[in-house]
């Protein structure tokens, strides 16, 4: 019971440790999947972002390109002269172009010395010279297509944002440099458009030229910016040149992004796009947010209903510990009121016993006593030392510590056997019925005890019906069998001889039933009974490995139930000699008398000279055994008590068998828990108080066993 309690409380602890755990390993898990998904999404958005930027880049160069090369057209083999007599109307078309286009700032035709022969922003340009600006000095020397130059400041007397020059060469028919034609591209145009498409926290937009100058910037930067291509994050553009994705700390700033990359076409201009990699951060922990929102207070709350539980279950086992203390007292309570009961009754019937004793002795010293009233007086003592061996079996039977002697019998015949006692028994006034069965119910116990068994449950029948009414003895076989005897033992093969004694009494009240198998436990008066005979009926039943059952109600009589197993009917019962059997001669025969108690050994010794046995008497075990290692064959048979301190008398037996010298043992015991629990080893025994000419034949037998089977191995 206490252990599971203890394995119960057990398990609300662990159940409180999982009820922990769990939630946190799944959602250790759930946050390792959720980050991982987060990561993946975020790069997907970043891979868009950046196609859609890519896109836009494209477009514009391509867009800006085109209109170079229209401009281009336009003024192919005219000489600079014509140009500037044109400019008005050529002012007037760069104008159009720079109106029609949001990312332009101006337009510019520079002559070979960097002189601005038209633009789109005054008419006529000053007299300036461009020729220190990189769009203009990069392709003086040769041919190199577009280019694209660095974020520049507007020089005065122009003024307003910066810019950076997409510019192309001009040539004669013969491939002469002849000037420049050039687009100043405003970077915050770029940068709009950034803001436009990037709206979510912590997004970041860059475009730059393929040498590492920044050319606009998301968020914007109040200073130039250039990347040094041996730096970390060129190292890394050099691994993968055309597109990537890296995860760098930005220079500009310090902060840590997750950015994608592209190449814009055949033009020396890289975009990028990209999130802080603390935003992607910040994303997944508001999706494990909203776990816990929900996952928080949930564990809390199994957690909590297990704190209760486990609370209410140590106050529950608390409360039945103190239960248990209390049913504890009430047990020591009974066990002291049965001891009241013991005193009063087993004492009244033991004094009683030991006043006829003392009384047939003082008599018997009497001198000139006749024959006949020596005679008398001897039997009424041989009736008193039977009648105490009963109550002492019966007390021993209750234990089921008695030493039963088990013989094959039927059951139907035994209590047919006993009708004429039973009717002297119950007197004249109780009416006798017997339903017995017709073929043989045959059961492997104790017939003396099934004997003492049926008499005190007829008793318990005739007291409570006052004297008068009927009894009636059934014998069956059966198959059921109440719960509480499956609980004890298997079911045998051939089930159960079931013996039920049922009256026409006052019946026991409902409050009595559990009590009635109790020692000591009787209704009746003080000194009129010890209340163990019902008891010796449980326990002859538990020990004999069956069951007593009683069912009654108040006013309708009580019927008994007694369970035996059952054997198969193809074994006859064994027959034994009657007890009456006159004492056996000794003739000389050895017997080493094994006996602690000195006045017992004394009588036994006795007792067997006067039949002309020799005896050999020791007190103890260890003697016994050095006695018959020095000669085993002057002895025919040992008779050993069980009980001895030291070396019992079991072991001696085991001690003589180990040893193989060959001599019977015969056990005799009052009680012995070693007897009750193992046997006595295949050895015979005589059961204590035993009279002599008992003693003989059970001696005489064992020695003879032991000639026979000597006398066949010769």
């Amino acid at each position: 019971m206490q252990r599971a309690q203890r394995n119960s409380l057990r398990l609300l602890q662990w159940m409180m440790a999982a009820s922990l755990a769990l939630p946190i390993a799944l959602f250790v898990v759930a946050a390792a999947i959720s980050y991982t998904s987060t990561n993946d999404t975020a790069d997907r958005e970043i891979e868009r972002t950046v196609d859609v930027a890519h896109e836009h880049a494209l477009k514009v160069f391509e867009t800006i390109d085109r209109s170079l090369a229209e401009l281009n057209e336009v003024v192919r083999g005219l000489p600079d002269g014509i140009i500037r007599e044109r400019e008005p109307t050529l002012h007037r078309r760069l104008k159009r172009l720079t109106d029609s286009l949001p990312q332009l700032k101006s337009a510019w035709i520079f002559d070979a010395n960097g002189k601005a022969l038209v633009n789109s922003l005054v008419s006529p340009p000053p007299d300036l010279s461009f020729a220190d600006r990189d769009y203009f000095y990069s392709h003086v020397d040769q041919s190199i297509g577009t280019f694209i130059g660095t974020a520049l400041t507007p020089r005065p007397p122009y003024q307003g944002a910066r810019f950076f020059g997409v510019s192309r060469r001009r040539e004669s028919d013969d491939g002469r440099f002849i000037g420049v034609i050039q687009a100043s591209v405003l970077p915050e145009y770029f940068e709009s458009f950034y803001a436009r498409i990037g709206t979510d926290p912590g997004n970041f937009f860059a475009m730059g030229r393929t040498d590492g100058a920044m050319l606009a910037h998301f968020p914007r930067l109040d200073h130039e910016l250039r990347l040094d291509p041996t730096g970390p994050v060129g190292q890394k553009i050099a691994t993968q040149p055309v597109h990537g994705l890296i995860t760098v700390a930005w220079p500009s700033d310090g902060i840590e992004r997750r950015i994608a990359y592209r190449r814009v076409a055949e033009y020396p201009i890289y975009v990028s796009a990209g999130l802080e990699t603390s935003a992607i951060r910040a994303r997944w922990l508001a999706t494990i947010g909203q776990h816990l929102v929900f996952g928080i207070p949930a564990t809390a709350l199994l957690f909590l209903l297990l704190v209760l539980a486990l609370r209410r279950t140590q106050h529950l086992q608390a409360e039945a510990a103190k239960r248990r203390e209390a049913e504890e007292a009430l047990k020591h309570s009974q066990r002291l009121e049965a001891l009241g009961q013991l005193t009063g009754g087993v004492a009244h019937d033991f004094n009683n016993l030991l006043t006829v004793i003392r009384a047939s002795v003082d008599l018997l010293n009497r001198p000139q006593l006749t024959e006949e009233r020596r005679q008398r007086y001897i039997t009424a003592i041989a009736d008193s030392v039977a009648r105490a061996a009963k109550l002492t079996s019966q007390l021993l039977a209750f234990a089921r510590r008695q030493t039963l002697k088990p013989e094959v019998f039927d059951v139907g015949a035994r209590v047919q056997s006993l009708h004429d006692m039973l009717a002297t028994l119950l007197g004249p006034a109780i009416e006798i019925v017997m339903q017995l069965p017709a073929e043989p119910c045959l059961v492997n116990a104790d017939a003396s005890q099934f004997e003492t068994a049926l008499i005190n449950m007829a008793t318990n029948a005739r007291d409570a019906m006052q004297g008068q009414g009927r009894i009636v003895f059934k014998v069956e076989a059966t198959t059921t069998v109440p719960d509480a005897l499956v609980q004890l033992s298997a079911s045998p093969d051939h089930g159960f001889v079931r013996v039920t004694v049922s009256d026409t009494g006052v019946g026991i009240p409902a409050a009595r039933l559990g009590r009635i198998f109790e020692p000591f436990f009787t209704t009746k008066q003080v000194g009129r009974g010890t209340g163990l005979g019902l008891s010796q009926v449980f326990g002859f039943a538990r020990q004999s490995g069956g069951e007593v059952t009683v069912a009654s109600e108040v006013g309708h009589g009580s019927t008994f139930s007694l369970y035996l197993p059952r054997v198969p009917p193809g074994l006859l019962p064994q027959r034994q000699a009657p007890n009456t059997a006159p004492a056996v001669a000794g003739s000389g025969m050895s017997v080493l008398v094994v006996e602690d108690n000195i006045e017992l050994a004394n009588f036994a010794a006795d007792g067997l000279t006067e039949l002309g046995y020799s005896i050999t008497l020791v007190d103890n075990a260890a003697d016994a055994l050095a006695e018959l290692v020095v000669d085993a064959d002057r002895f025919d048979v040992v008779f050993s008590d069980v009980v001895m301190p030291g070396m019992t008398g079991l072991d001696l037996a085991q001690a003589i068998r180990e040893r193989g010298l060959g001599v019977p043992v015969v056990l005799t015991t009052g009680y012995s828990q070693a007897l009750s629990q193992e046997g006595t080893g295949g050895c015979d025994l005589v059961q204590k108080p035993y009279s002599i000419e008992e003693l003989s034949r059970v001696l005489h037998r064992a020695a003879r066993i032991r000639h026979v089977r000597d006398g066949a191995a010769e």
